[in-house]
């Protein structure tokens, strides 16, 4: 048997820190201020991981130990991303938006010793601190130390007296497992506690690796990525590393989410590249057509963590910043497929068929499509089937703190069951139908809620909408609508029904609406139908044109 003479290498995210501080010390990342960028090269992230990662060794942080962030996405993000993992330690990065319980139950789940905190939040951090024993440490940032009040066994440091006069070298270890833990992140938890996922050295890597090739978002050297999406939500989608990786600059908006800030740091650092759920892109719209501004310098809007509603592609394609459509989810790292047309498809519309599927797999994640009882579906777009997945970078357990995999019904023969209800084509491109738990069963036939959502925000006068599945005496289940639309006047269920009436078959026409000023959504910005279930089942909607019960 003849063998290979290739060598084997380590890919572990010190080689990448280093790769990054030497081939492209020029590459920045730019932190927005509220009117202005302050900024940090690839060179300085380097030195001031080095920097990091000394000073945390002074606190006794070794291999394996969780170091977690509470911060926005900034300069000083970055640096930790590079840092933590590089010294052998896993980075967890503590989700800004759960509720108290989660993130305490977060907190002493992961077992973290140390916290480095954004002043801005550093208030509620000390709240779930003070119910998390096994913190030792909190490092204050961009902010007084003062902003947190500590319980009697928390020591507090401020960041920049931290890592002062520590050397800006770093001798990171060489033998790290590229197989070993070096990111910890928790799903949102929208049912049962959160769930922690592990990713590996080796996974972020192969990750970061297929972000930046034609098959997933094709970052380069010449781009520059507005990364909406959180740094302390599945790694910012992995982006922080795949920046890295290829020299391309990353601008972080901090704190500043709303539109008109959004708006300010596109007009000011004209990225090519932007990446966020759809929510936030819903809301840049309707300041967009307020307040009209050129945003043609993107490229590309990757835009995923729920369905993208059809208008708001088209809306997107009026300001000549076409949207990519994306799926993944903390358990894929999170790329599972990305929506690009085939080659040689130049009528508009046929390639927008292709647009608002959920796309094809990059050649590393393997996907399928299942009955009830486990049997393969056929990818002929039309049977629709659980999605599943596996690959270098999907999960195949959740952590439990004593080794055991937790939730052994999330996985099935080596492939991780998404919940997600999908049809794949026989050219490869999967269309999300529905969650499990959200479709809705009327009358022994399936409405797809993703599909009604789509068609009742295709009015214009539909800011936004969710659809869940509500009990009914005579189907068992029938769709419910709440909506946000533009005027009082536009809350009229009739005249929304006629929309409907050429869109999606009669039978499917929902009877129940209601209209509120903001739908409810999760930590990570998709609607929260739990909640949305929780409150109508709660009589807490004026619901009209319920039907009278028979």
């Amino acid at each position: 048997m003849i063998q290979s003479t290739m060598q084997g290498g380590n890919l572990s995210l010190a080689t990448l820190v280093e790769y990054s501080r030497k081939s492209f010390p020029e590459g920045r990342v730019r932190t927005w201020t509220g009117s202005a960028f302050r900024d940090i090269s690839f060179a300085e992230i380097g030195e001031q991981a080095a920097q990091l990662a000394h000073a945390l060794d002074g606190l006794g942080v070794g291999r394996g130990d969780r170091v977690a962030t509470f911060m926005w996405n900034n300069n000083e993000h970055q640096v930790v991303y590079a840092a933590v993992p590089s010294m052998g330690a896993v980075l967890h990065t503590l989700n800004l938006r759960l509720s108290p319980e989660q993130a305490v139950f977060i907190l002493n789940h992961a077992d973290d010793k140390v916290i480095l905190v954004d002043a801005s939040v550093a208030p509620m951090l000390s709240a779930y601190v003070a119910q998390a024993p096994g913190v030792r440490h909190v490092i204050v940032v961009n902010g007084p130390v003062e902003s947190f009040t500590a319980p009697d066994w928390v020591t507090v440091h401020a960041y920049d007296e931290f890592i002062a006069g520590q050397p800006t070298t770093y001798n990171w270890p060489g033998d790290i497992d590229e197989r070993s833990a070096a990111v910890l992140c928790y799903t949102s938890g929208t049912t049962g506690d959160p769930k922690g996922v592990v990713y590996s050295h080796r996974s972020i890597y192969l990750h970061s690796l297929t972000a930046t090739s034609t098959t997933g978002v094709g970052l380069s050297n010449r781009d520059s990525m507005l990364a909406i999406v959180p740094m302390f939500h599945v790694m910012s989608w992995g982006l922080p590393y795949a920046v890295m990786m290829c020299g391309a600059t990353m601008i972080m908006p901090d704190r500043f989410l709303q539109p008109e800030p959004l708006l300010a740091m596109m007009a000011e650092g004209r990225p090519t590249l932007a990446a966020a759920v759809p929510t936030i892109w819903q809301g840049v719209a309707a300041r967009l057509h307020a307040a009209p501004q050129d945003i043609s310098h993107l490229r590309e809007v990757i835009v995923g963590g729920a369905a993208v509603p059809h208008t708001m592609i088209r809306a997107f394609d009026e300001f000549n910043a076409p949207i990519t459509h994306a799926w993944g989810m903390t358990e894929t790292s999170p790329l599972g497929s990305i929506a690009r047309p085939p080659a040689g498809i130049d009528d508009p519309e046929e390639a927008f068929a292709y647009r608002v599927t959920q796309g094809r797999f990059p050649p590393l994640v393997a996907g399928r499509i299942v009955d009830d009882e486990g049997n393969e579906l056929p990818w002929d777009g039309e049977t629709s089937g659980e999605l599943e997945v596996s690959g270098p970078w999907i999960t195949g357990a959740y952590y439990q703190p004593d080794g055991n995999v937790s939730a052994p019904d999330k996985f099935h023969d080596g492939w991780l069951r998404t919940g997600d209800v999908a049809t794949i084509s026989p050219d490869g491109y999967m269309r999300i139908v529905d969650r499990t738990k959200d479709i809705i069963k009327t009358g022994g036939e399936w409405i797809s809620s993703v599909e009604l959502e789509n068609a009742v925000m295709s009015n214009p006068v539909v800011l936004e909408a969710t659809v869940i599945g509500v009990p009914d005496a005579k189907w068992d289940e029938r769709p419910f609508v709440l909506a946000v639309v533009a005027s009082e006047a536009d809350a009229d269920i009739e005249a929304h029904k006629a929309f409907l009436a050429d869109l999606v078959p009669r039978w499917q026409i929902p009877e129940r609406w209601s209209f509120v000023t903001e739908i409810p959504k999760t930590s990570v910005g998709k609607f929260d139908k739990k909640a949305v279930r929780s409150r109508y089942a709660e009589g807490g909607y004026e619901v009209f044109g319920e039907p009278a019960p028979e």
